[in-house]
């Protein structure tokens, strides 16, 4: 993550204390840090919580928001979390969004990511109102204007909050609608859909979803159903067909980044049980109804969709993009100055690349081979140059 998106979490971390000490009547302790007494409290609910959602799953779809100790652990280690995650994805947007719509917004992770990434009107949308009260605190503990809606998919005709907007945000909402079968698919195409009816000329509706198998597999599942009803994928997908990613049940697809993570988090992590060193989330950004898919620029491009599968003197990767999903490797006695990125890239880079032969499952890069950075990993890639 950029300083820049540290120094604005860094700002919300003492709020985030606060805020959370004052709904349990309790406002003593230090400014911005935890004691070990309430690390290890709140860290018992981070557990119950990552195993609730990541294992058995027994807590997706569950009120636990209304639990105030599942929200206090929230507020502390999941919010910073999503926070971090939602501003990386939102470095990939087209456009700086103005009004923004957050559904399923817990206590506002993403709306105030959307905020700080120069969202002036922002709207959090949630069936908890406990969650949304805590919202609500943290916007007056930040000096921010943020308005609240109660919003509920599962009640029989829930209506979206009224007006259109630049972006539409739904963090970690979708894999906990519906059940957990591929029953669940088809509601959640369609409630994206009515989403995405909402969502301006040139705007973007942002689903971010957790890195494990299942919800990411379903994530690009869902991403097929749009897709076979004519909308364009703006991030991370080049490819324009079915996804490439779900020809092999063992194949998956999240971006991760490096993280320098706040200190709080660190100490819940440990607390937990966990280790935790990167972000990890799958996510889509959708266009609405009628818009193109991007026209990225010339050349061949591949986003790297996998960490490096280095291997006795060569370096290996899995590269996504407008032909598919393919393995791509270089000899190191082919390592030169114009391939020398090859061999440092992150999963979520985007690159050009040149004499490429066809090897095995992809493509060998050649002696003559060129490596171009394209767009970094949380960076939008460039359009084609207009004619």
């Amino acid at each position: 993550m950029s300083n820049a998106y540290s120094k604005d979490l860094e700002r919300w971390l003492p709020r985030l204390i606060s805020v959370w000490r004052a709904s349990r009547g309790r406002g003593d302790g230090p400014e911005g840090r935890l004691t070990p007494q309430e690390v290890k409290e709140v860290g018992a609910g981070v557990k119950q919580l990552s195993h609730g959602l990541t294992r058995e799953r027994q807590l997706a779809g569950a009120r636990y928001m209304d639990d105030p100790r599942l929200l206090g652990a929230y507020l502390l280690f999941y919010w910073p979390v999503s926070y971090a995650q939602a501003r990386q994805v939102l470095g990939e947007l087209p456009n700086r969004p103005r009004q923004v719509l957050d559904l399923g917004s817990g206590p506002g992770p993403v709306a105030f990511a959307a905020m700080d990434a120069g969202g002036s009107e922002v709207t959090a949308a949630d069936r908890s109102k406990p969650a949304l009260e805590l919202a609500r605190k943290l916007a007056t503990e930040a000096g921010e204007a943020l308005a609240t809606r109660e919003w509920d998919p599962l009640k029989k005709n829930a209506q979206l909050p009224e007006g259109q907007y630049d972006l539409i945000t739904m963090g970690h909402v979708i894999n906990e609608l519906y059940g957990a079968t591929d029953e669940a698919l088809k509601p959640r195409a369609a409630l994206l859909e009515s989403v995405l009816a909402k969502v301006k000329k040139g705007g973007s509706l942002l689903v971010m979803e957790p890195a494990l198998r299942e919800t990411s597999r379903n994530l690009l599942k869902v991403r097929d159903l749009l897709v076979e009803r004519g909308y364009a994928i703006r991030a991370p997908c080049m490819f324009r067909g079915a996804c490439p990613a779900l020809v092999k049940e063992t194949d998956w697809c999240h971006a991760e980044r490096a993280w320098p993570m706040p200190r709080v988090v660190e100490e819940l992590a440990r607390a937990a049980g966990f280790h935790k060193e990167s972000l990890k989330m799958s996510y889509l950004v959708v266009a609405p109804k009628g818009e193109a898919w991007p026209e990225p620029p010339p050349g061949r491009l591949f986003r790297i969709v996998s960490e490096s599968l280095e291997g006795k003197g060569r370096q290996r990767y899995i590269g996504c993009g407008p032909e598919g999903r393919v393995g791509l490797a270089m000899q190191e006695r082919h390592r030169s100055e114009k391939n020398e990125k090859f061999f440092h890239l992150q999963r979520g880079d985007v690159i050009e690349a040149t004499d490429l032969e066809t090897k095995g499952d992809g493509y060998a890069l050649g002696e003559n081979a060129e490596v171009r950075m394209v767009a970094q990993a949380g960076r939008g890639v460039p359009p084609a140059p207009k004619p």
